[in-house]
């Protein structure tokens, strides 16, 4: 399990964590966060700047109606990820878009259990 930083368990207040770290209900979760983990240390944003876009997300999600019981606080950082590849124009939303519905077609392909691989088959698919 990777460390976190403890600058980004100051600034971004709210990651589930035990004794021994960040903890993840699916892996998709430790991925999410994982690759904010990288994007940070490859200097895409500072964990200021993390923190401030994930409370936006929380807070925007909470409007529409998320009952904010610590089951979706993941889903808002995956959107917060989202956001700010496309702000830093790392990717366009459409790019996202386009491999978020790929992903879910794979993911619908696949038995239970077994590793989620893309094709080029998978982008034929729009939703």
């Amino acid at each position: 399990m990777m460390a976190l930083d403890p600058n980004a368990a100051a600034a971004v207040p709210g990651v589930p964590l035990d004794h021994d770290g960040p903890v993840f209900r699916e892996p998709w979760e430790a991925q999410a966060f994982a690759m904010a983990v990288a994007l940070h240390a490859r200097g895409l944003f500072t964990w200021t700047e993390w923190a401030a876009s994930l409370a936006a997300e929380i807070k925007r999600a909470q409007a529409a109606g998320d009952a904010d019981t610590g089951e979706t606080y993941y889903r808002h950082w995956l959107a917060t990820l989202e956001n700010l590849i496309a702000d830093k124009g790392v990717a366009t939303a459409d790019t996202l878009h386009r491999y978020r519905n790929a992903w879910d077609h794979a993911a619908d392909r696949t038995p239970h259990g077994m590793p989620i691989e893309l094709t080029p088959e998978d982008f034929s698919h729009p939703k």
